[in-house]
């Protein structure tokens, strides 16, 4: 329902579609489990906050809104019935729309739907003149959100690098500002301090010209990121002032198997089930009809070196949480997309890459996140996101399918040449030769083989070479001279006040 009023209200007012992005339609995603086990894990998580319960620092507005909500609160642990559960997930909004910085423009949060970003939140980048790793600032923060602004397959842009020597909340809210200057897409924020949260809905609202047009038309989703089983005073408090806000909510962390939760991938999921359902249920509490989605995703320790990976167990976990979430009919958030452990972008790289958004195409996540991110999450590489741009406009040429018709099937056209004809010169090959057509910048018709005049250059050289000329292209329109000093003043009396 909610999604047929955002689109009629769109043709209304004579706005652009959304780009395109849906995965459902032509090909099916793939459930590891039979629908028995997903039954159990979903009691599993149900049972877990109903006996075992969840820690919520205390004193703070939850405790009254889950008591009154039906929730057992008590010396720092609250239980959850599993029909007070049951209730939230039901009655959750299953999808919402991000919609650009002029409002044109929107994409769709959904189950039926995966839209790419950046991010997120390194704390290094790779710097362009040595290649070595430094920390990184708010000019990088800037300099990757114009590159993302012009890639075609990236739809939203996240806080993909932290302004490390200003690690104030001035600087936090700084890079809320600074993504809005630097690129006219969505955002995703995550901040440390709740007041850098009201900074970035009170810029949000000014852009759209008040509180009740970025409830219409939300500008950002904020992700909170709780432990595992545990929210701080601060995730209580930016969860209620964003639901009240009318901003789209994604409550989760990254549980290590092993470390933060069990090591066998079933207990792991469950774990960050419920992790994401406590916060859903607040959501609820809050503001029945909320969008406020889970996205914990697991990870898994290696025990020989007690290091965070093990890449197969990792991305099979990933892939029973979306068929669970699926199954509940809600979108899903992933943790894996181009995020990879390789310390700097190389052949390591680019095997994790490949084989992590490779599996994106099976669970159909509504968000594939942290492309670029190397290093486990510590290092930004501007020729990764390159990389994971290309992937992603390959998932989607997959994701588009292909038509079935007695044109496309070609026995006319076999009657017609005989089996001693060829097709190569016929009209029918000029229609459809770019049909199915991965249209790459790096590989097919790209790469440098022996039988074209392509240089001889690596898969590194020809990113790297497209970056340079991305990297000397002009950024987005400049946000309007009145604006952007309100929005300085913002920044200001939010970062002192």
């Amino acid at each position: 329902m909610r999604r047929s009023v955002h689109r009629q209200r769109a043709a209304a007012e004579g706005l652009a579609p959304a780009p395109p992005g849906p995965h459902s339609t032509a090909s099916r995603p793939y459930d590891t489990m039979p629908a028995e086990n997903v039954r159990r894990i979903l009691d599993a998580a149900l049972t877990l906050l109903e006996t075992i319960g969840m820690r919520m620092e205390t004193g703070t507005e939850a405790d009254d809104l889950l008591r009154r909500a039906g929730c057992e609160v008590g010396g720092g642990v609250v239980k959850m019935p599993a029909p007070v559960v049951r209730a939230a997930l039901d009655g959750c909004a299953r999808s919402t729309r991000l919609w650009n910085r002029d409002g044109t423009r929107a994409i769709d949060i959904d189950k039926d739907h995966t839209w790419f970003m950046p991010g997120m939140t390194c704390i290094k980048v790779y710097d362009e003149e040595t290649g070595e790793p430094r920390d990184s600032t708010r000019a990088d923060l800037a300099t990757v959100t114009r590159l993302a602004e012009g890639l075609d397959n990236i739809d939203a842009v996240c806080v993909a690098c932290k302004d490390v020597p200003n690690s104030t909340l001035q600087g936090e809210i700084g890079e809320f500002l600074c993504m809005m200057e630097n690129t006219t897409k969505p955002l995703e924020f995550l901040c440390e301090w709740t007041r850098s949260l009201e900074a970035a809905i009170a810029m949000a609202s000014a852009l759209r010209g008040g509180a009740g047009a970025l409830r219409d038309k939300p500008y950002f989703l904020h992700i909170i990121t709780p432990l595992p089983l545990f929210y701080a005073a601060s995730h209580v408090e930016q969860l209620l002032l964003a639901v009240r806000a009318g901003v789209p909510v994604s409550v989760g962390t990254l549980a290590i198997g092993g470390a933060s939760a069990p090591i066998t991938t079933a207990g792991a999921v469950v774990q960050c089930l419920a992790t994401d359902f406590a916060g859903m249920v607040l959501a609820q509490a809050v503001r029945p009809g909320a969008f406020c989605i889970g996205s914990t995703n697991p990870y898994f320790m290696e025990p020989a070196t007690g290091g965070i990976g093990n890449l197969p167990q990792t991305m099979l976990g990933e892939q029973l949480i979306c068929q669970v979430r699926r199954h509940l009919g809600l979108p899903s958030f992933t943790g894996l997309g181009g995020d990879a452990r390789a310390r700097r972008f190389g052949q390591d790289a680019v095997f994790e890459i490949a084989t992590m958004m490779g599996q994106i195409y099976h669970t159909r996540p509504a968000t594939c996140d942290y492309l670029g991110s190397l290093d486990q999450g510590i290092t930004y590489s501007l020729h990764a996101l390159l990389l994971c741009n290309e992937y992603a406009g390959m998932l989607r040429t997959l994701w588009a399918g292909t038509e079935v018709n007695d044109d496309t099937l070609a026995l006319d056209l076999l009657a017609e040449i005989g089996l001693t004809g060829t097709v190569l010169g016929h009209e029918h090959t000029a229609r459809h030769c770019r049909t199915n057509l991965w249209a790459s910048r790096y590989f097919g018709g790209n790469e440098p083989l022996s039988t074209t005049d392509k240089p001889d250059e690596t898969l590194y050289q020809r990113i790297d070479r497209d970056l340079k000329e991305r990297l000397a292209m002009p950024g987005p329109a400049p946000l309007p001279a009145d604006l952007l000093a309100r929005l300085r003043a913002i920044h200001e009396d939010h970062a002192t006040g």
